[in-house]
């Protein structure tokens, strides 16, 4: 055969294989899809430190472009038109609907004057409530549902109660966009104090010890401006006074002795028994600020704050008893130990160590009359640790792997509650008493959910450097592990945070009664072993995040678990830069990527009013240093063109404060110009929510639906494939 014609019936199978996988990737009764609007092009070329990059759809930064709305509501009509012709979608829904609605949720519990404060979705509710147990019996205060029409809902944004039980201060936002507006509750009939504070997100209230008033944060900036969370400051407010008079007691330049920039907060602390607060300094980063005043003189606007810490000391949480503080630092010690000092000789660096560091990371603590509790944690799975009033360090036992939340103690009573949840454990508010008991509350109802048939993996996969990165599978018990399996495997690695850990599958389980693998991997750059492994995937260290997800995915195809074709894998908010720049760098490698609400194009952070908080993460613009790691993490900018890109879902929420929807926009409108694939780039939008906190359980479940649909859809599961 000549030359010629081999290239000939080379090009016909191409074109025979390029229908073939037309028919399987896109949806049945195509007719009646809108098709996704193309976007204008309108290249702006920046140049930094000598290097010139391209950006052409820099106009979508602009939420007041006229093409602006129109573009995201026909990528999203398009989007969903597409997967609403999924075939399969109806029983995965009720599935979906069965497992969340069955399932009460309950996020935090507090005891304060002797009553039980606990916040909880409860079976077949909607969103989440703040609820109060006094003498045996539960009622409502806050039920945001309530407050919701057909206009948009409200949510629960944070909550706090006095120190007797009087009051709780709390903050409200719409549609998910966490703008708080803080309100005052008395407990004793449920109804609300008059005042209202605007601008309160992460407002972070601190009450006295009387219960008369709280510190409180507020921020000065703009909503939709990348000044909103730049300049905040402290206030003080006393019950039943007007807040517009709440006195400042910090912001930047107020104290020519206290000097920071303009991306830290300022937050009073106060702890229960001590005549002292705390000033902490606190940005994106574990680590904080800390100063030392009087609370007398903090009320007073004439605080000579005495520092405590600095960045550099690395401490991550303080407790204080009378004129005693502990510190938990971990400069030189990246796992974490406890430090004590005096109100006199606050200094972190002359402070007295009373728990060494450890194979074990020390997460955070909180301290009851028994002594402080210490949250640990191990590679992903949590522990609970005791030092009591005579020194000594306990080990509290949990009952199974898994992940330990929301630590609360009151410092008038012994014992502790918290959060607690297994990967095929329902979570429960769980208790410790002072002889180290652990037992669930039963505070949440047991789901009439048979997990039986399930089973969880932990292993280890080793990363091109040599560490073991730890990933945990779920999967139906009997299912073969081949290369035909389909898996999802997501991951996220930032800020310090160890976010896969084990929590309760819930929706999930449809996604494994079809047949997936779904896995999750502990990358560097989240705090599952301490400072260290944070720090391995921070800033210039950042490749390492997606590498290592790239080295897990090849080590489930070299055992055979699953293979290109069916592997897929997911991340959201910061977890979009992982998968981004996995896809980016590795398309040949997966069938389907999912981006929620993700980063894409953080080299554009000066644009948003979540941006310029995150330099300590991913480095200042204005830095060549800082240049080279925030090119390195935008994955938009590393799109090219002519590549065959996988199949791509993108999400986004109009209201989102954390991660602008420009990214989602971008990111959608790059790919679809660039990948040949013949793959579908879908974005879809929500517009009324945000980054998913405080979205609805509809909203949720939705979401998960075309997102499960998507997903098997991609990696080829009999019927959920077009005719």
């Amino acid at each position: 055969m000549s030359g010629l014609s081999r290239r000939h019936l080379f090009v016909g199978l191409a074109a025979l294989f390029g229908a073939l996988l037309a028919r399987r990737t896109r949806p049945a009764n195509a007719r009646g899809i809108p098709p996704a609007p193309v976007a204008r092009v309108a290249v702006v070329k920046d140049t930094y430190f000598g290097e010139t990059l391209t950006d052409p759809y820099r106009w979508m930064e602009n939420d007041k472009d006229p093409e602006w709305l129109p573009y995201l509501q026909g990528q999203d009509a398009h989007a969903r038109a597409v997967l609403r012709a999924i075939p399969g979608r109806a029983q995965l829904l009720k599935r979906i609907q069965e497992l969340s609605g069955d399932a009460a949720s309950t996020r935090a519990a507090r005891r304060a004057g002797g009553k039980l404060f606990f916040e909880q979705r409860p079976v077949g509710a909607d969103n989440f409530k703040l609820f109060v147990r006094e003498g045996g019996a539960d009622r409502v205060l806050i039920d945001p549902t309530l407050l919701s029409d057909a206009k948009g809902h409200q949510s629960l944004d944070w909550w706090k109660p006095c120190p007797k039980g009087m009051h709780v201060v709390y903050g409200l936002s719409k549609d998910g966009s966490e703008d708080s507006v803080l309100h005052v509750l008395r407990v004793a009939d449920g109804r609300d104090l008059p005042e209202r504070i605007a601008n309160t997100q992460a407002a972070n209230p601190h009450w006295l010890d009387d219960g008369s008033g709280f510190f409180y944060n507020q921020l000065t900036g703009a909503v939709d401006t990348p000044e909103r969370f730049l300049d905040s400051q402290a206030r003080f407010h006393r019950l039943d006074t007007d807040p517009g008079a709440d006195p400042i007691l910090m912001k930047r330049g107020l104290d020519e002795r206290v000097q920071y920039e303009r991306i830290q907060a300022p937050v009073i602390e106060t702890f229960y028994g001590s005549g002292y607060a705390l000033l902490r300094l606190e940005d994106v980063r574990r680590e904080f600020r800390a100063f030392l005043a009087p609370v007398a003189e903090v009320l007073a606007n004439r605080a000579r704050w005495v520092p405590v810490a600095g960045f550099e000391d690395e401490v991550t949480d303080i407790e204080m008893e009378g004129s005693t503080l502990w510190l938990l630092a971990n400069r030189e010690h990246p796992r974490g130990r406890i430090l004590k000092a005096s109100a006199s000789a606050p200094a972190a660096a002359g402070a007295t160590e009373v728990v060494p560091e450890s194979q074990v990371v020390i997460e955070a603590f909180a301290r009851a009359r028994d002594g402080l509790y210490l949250e640990m944690m191990d590679g992903g799975v949590s522990g609970l640790r005791r030092l009591d009033r005579a020194g000594e360090v306990r080990e509290l036992p949990l009952p199974f792997d898994g992940t330990l939340r929301a630590l609360s103690c009151e410092p008038s009573e012994e014992g502790a509650l918290f959060s607690f949840t297994g990967w095929l454990t329902a979570g429960d508010i769980w208790s410790v008493d002072a002889t180290g008991r652990v037992a669930p509350t039963r505070l949440t109802p047991t789901p009439p959910i048979d997990v039986s048939g399930y089973e969880a993996q932990r292993a280890f996969a080793t990363a091109r450097d040599g560490t073991k990165i730890p990933y945990t599978l779920l999967y139906r018990k009997g299912l073969k592990l081949e290369a035909r399996s389909p898996a999802w495997l997501s991951a996220y690695g930032s800020y310090g945070i160890s976010a896969y850990t084990p929590s309760f599958a819930g929706r999930t389980l449809a996604l494994l009664d079809a047949g997936f693998i779904v896995g999750y991997a502990n990358v560097r750059g989240g705090g599952e072993y301490g400072r260290q492994w944070h720090k391995a995937g921070q800033l210039t260290n950042k490749p390492n995040t997606w590498h290592d997800l790239i080295d897990v995915c090849e080590e489930l195809c070299r055992r055979s678990y699953t293979s290109p074709a069916r592997l897929a894998i997911g991340g959201r908010s910061a977890g979009g830069i992982t998968v981004g720049r996995a896809m980016t760098e590795r398309p040949e490698l997966f069938a389907a990527v999912v981006d929620g609400v993700g980063w894409s194009n953080p080299l554009r952070y000066v644009a948003e009013q979540n941006g310029y908080g995150e330099e300590p993460e991913w480095g200042a613009i204005s830095e060549r240093s800082g240049y080279r790691a925030l090119k390195s993490i935008d994955s938009y900018q590393h799109v090219r063109d002519g590549v065959a890109y996988p199949a791509v879902l993108l999400t986004t929420g109009v209201t989102d404060p954390r991660v602008a929807p420009f990214h989602a926009a971008k990111m959608t409108a790059r790919l679809q110009a660039a990948t040949r694939s013949g793959k579908p780039v879908l974005l879809r939008v929500d517009f009324d929510a945000g980054h998913g906190i405080g979205s609805t359980r509809t909203q949720q479940d939705l979401e998960a639906l075309d997102t499960y649909s998507f997903l098997l859809w991609q990696t080829g599961v009999s019927g959920y494939q077009p005719g």
